[in-house]
């Protein structure tokens, strides 16, 4: 089982040569400390930057950069800092080659609840909704299960929608699955010591799970 390093490790894999990739708030803001070697990609958020690196070293901080989840992150050279609509911009033009999302629900359709439990106070949506109205390919990382046990992958959100059929890959401390175009997840690996029983009992979605699914590698 995975913690929420290994799954920004894991969903590090996807990423290409070239890449523009938008990180979420919570796990995929890790995603930025795992970026293979040789791979060479820019991270956009959304309140305007381009060029973010990993996160800064304790004490070498500096409060005026932040990610969108206010996070304090570091530049690289060649980075660059602009204004918001120029940022929305680049996201609803399809700029963007990769987005990564954290979710509270996800359906076996692929739709994503990510951003409201009705009756908690929130901030508002954010860029949620532009990122998966406007992204060529989105993965999922979240968590399984949630405090109580219960599967967040389902056959239909319970939550408030940000997106409807629009997710691609959900990565999870359990496993790596596809969402196939029919409808379902399709698993394609585990996580290292968690079997397929166990994944199927945690899914409540339609799920599609071959016996010899393989452990995950990070080699």
């Amino acid at each position: 089982m995975l913690d929420k390093n290994g799954i920004a490790k894991r969903i590090a894999k996807e990423l290409k040569d070239g890449f523009y990739v938008n990180l979420g708030i919570g796990i995929p803001t890790l995603v930025a400390n795992y970026i293979p070697e040789g791979i060479n990609v820019v991270l956009q958020s959304e309140n305007g930057l381009l060029g973010m690196g990993p996160f800064p070293i304790e004490g070498q901080e500096d409060p005026d950069l932040i990610n969108a989840g206010k996070q304090t992150i570091t530049t690289l050279p060649g980075s660059s800092i602009f204004d918001s609509a120029l940022s929305f911009g680049m996201i609803r033009s399809q700029k963007i080659d990769l987005t990564i999302l954290g979710a509270m629900e996800v359906s076996e359709h692929g739709d994503i609840a990510n951003w409201k439990i009705p009756g908690k106070m929130v901030k508002g949506m954010g860029g949620a909704m532009d990122l998966v109205a406007s992204a060529k390919n989105i993965i999922v990382a979240m968590q399984h299960v949630n405090k109580a046990g219960e599967s967040k992958l389902l056959p239909k959100c319970s939550l408030p929608l940000t997106g409807v059929n629009c997710i691609k890959k959900v990565v999870t401390e359990l496993a790596v699955l596809d969402i196939l175009p029919e409808g379902g997840f399709q698993l394609l690996e585990r996580a290292p010591g968690v079997s397929v029983d166990y994944i199927k009992q945690a899914t409540a979605g339609r799920l599609i799970a071959p016996e010899d699914t393989p452990e995950m590698k990070f080699d």
